[in-house]
């Protein structure tokens, strides 16, 4: 019988601050949704207006991702996350507190590029405070539980705090969580985490393009989900993006250091790996929440905090595969062959979603969908992050989470605006549902297409390490 290592204290509070941060990150995506018409109403946004509080956050967060990662590499990844975690907390501050649409929107966007800084610094630190194998595959399993709790919970804590307080408590309530983190990563941090992973000096050029070229398309993506695809303003910002995007390509190229060291998608866990996990983002971040929530919303006559109480058994269900059937099965089988089935049954529950939208109960509509959809999340998430982390050296392994942590955001936007486009100009209220259907028959193939490409993966062992060459 294999032995395992018992995991230290100290590095047990590593994983606590690193989750902790990294559920306050995610949290924030979604949590100020329910409050934006409190919000439009205390200082008197435009209808067009209150939406950048969201999008002002979205952008800098998914924009600044890439090089947030690299910064830790070269910097040291205690020093960057603290810094992101100063930046982020002193933002909701002044969020909170903002008496202005101006301020307000601009400590958006401050805590978006905290957030850019703080998330790929939490994956950072757990890949290199736990050795690849077991250790590292169950402190894995609970990072990524923690960040699907703090993307799903968004709604429900957003609509708790602006019910029971006021809509200033959902950015001020950061702040302590802030405080804590930081207090404790100044306790807990050690010289490993003080040292620089890499030597060079920051990517100028790179970040500069890469940046620029990220925010663009974002931007692009998440018009396109509002104005459509003909929109000018679409038009040029995904036109923009592109183009800068090819320079930041050939940028990094020359780089001495790059922002994005180009081997890294030469090697198959990192590069497949990235555009499965790009695709998991166009189904299960964003438009799975997005298009639930309005069903529950228009069809259902759910109320903002019953929207968010509805998204229970997705957080839960989740949460408990992902942290305790996981790693256990991680131990015993391939993470590709777990990659696949996972999305298969994601794609059986997305199916089974799309045909019960026509029942007029909770029950009957959502409930069931979510247990097999969130089962199949749950067994499919750990082991692709596990093995894209594999395929990281030390002194790239802040670059790997920034690019995980991108691709998830990018294709989230993607798949949201996709899918939009499928019910323009319909009224999902008035046909029981039926126009949400065919959004969910589209994530159900996505998901098998997921599945089909996971054999692409390299093999990894049951114990977490590598067995064939990259």
């Amino acid at each position: 019988m294999r032995e395992h290592v018992r995991t230290t204290p100290s590095r047990t509070a590593v994983l606590a601050l690193a989750c902790a941060a990294q559920f306050m990150v995610v949290l924030d995506v979604s949590v100020v949704n329910v409050a934006l018409p409190p919000i439009r109403e205390s200082l008197g946004f435009t209808s067009a207006g209150v939406q950048w509080v969201a999008g002002a956050y979205a952008l800098a967060f998914a924009g600044f991702l890439l090089l947030g990662g690299r910064l830790a590499d070269l910097y040291g990844r205690a020093q960057v996350f603290t810094a992101g975690l100063v930046l982020f907390t002193a933002a909701s501050l002044v969020g909170g507190l903002a008496d202005t649409p101006g301020l307000l929107v601009t400590a958006r966007a401050a805590q978006g590029l905290g957030a850019a800084v703080i998330a790929p610094a939490t994956l950072t630190l757990v890949t290199t405070t736990f050795a690849d194998g077991p250790e590292r595959v169950r402190a894995l399993a609970v990072w990524t539980a923690v960040s699907l709790a703090g993307g799903a919970t968004g709604n429900l804590v957003g609509g708790a705090l602006t019910h029971v307080f006021s809509w200033r408590a959902v950015l001020l309530v950061n702040v302590p969580l802030g405080l804590f983190v930081l207090l404790g990563t100044v306790r807990r941090s050690t010289d490993e985490h003080r040292r620089p992973a890499t030597k060079g000096s920051l990517d100028v050029p790179g970040a500069l393009t890469g940046t620029t070229a990220l925010t663009a398309l974002v931007y692009g993506l998440t018009r396109a989900s509002e104005h459509g695809w003909a929109d000018p303003w679409t038009a040029t910002a995904l036109t923009c993006g592109g183009v800068v995007l090819a320079g930041f390509i050939a940028v990094e190229f020359r780089a001495p250091t790059p922002l994005l060291p180009p081997r890294l998608l030469g090697d198959r866990a990192t590069g497949v790996g990235t555009a499965l996990m790009a695709l998991s983002g166009a189904c299960l971040q964003i438009p799975m929440w997005f298009f639930l929530a309005f069903h529950m919303h228009d069809v259902l006559g759910f109320t903002a905090l019953e929207t968010g109480l509805g998204f229970l058994p997705h957080t839960l269900v989740t949460m408990i595969v992902g942290r305790y059937t996981t790693p256990w099965l991680m131990e015993r089988v391939q993470a590709r062959l777990l990659i696949a089935i996972g999305a298969l049954v994601t794609s059986a529950g997305f199916a089974w979603q799309a045909s019960a939208l026509s029942a007029d109960t909770y029950l009957g509509a959502i409930a069931g969908p979510a247990v097999v959809i969130s089962v199949g999340a749950g067994l499919s998430t750990t082991p692709l992050t596990a093995v894209i982390a594999s395929g990281a050296r030390p002194e790239d392994a802040g670059a790997v989470s920034g690019l995980l942590n991108t691709v998830k955001q990018a294709g989230g936007a993607l798949g949201l605006a996709l899918l939009t486009t499928l019910i323009v100009g319909r009224n999902p209220a008035s046909s029981e549902g039926h126009e949400y259907a065919l959004v969910f028959w589209s994530l159900a193939a996505i998901q098998a297409v997921v599945a089909l490409l996971s054999t692409a993966l390299p093999p990894r062992s049951p114990t977490g390490g590598r067995e064939g060459a990259r």
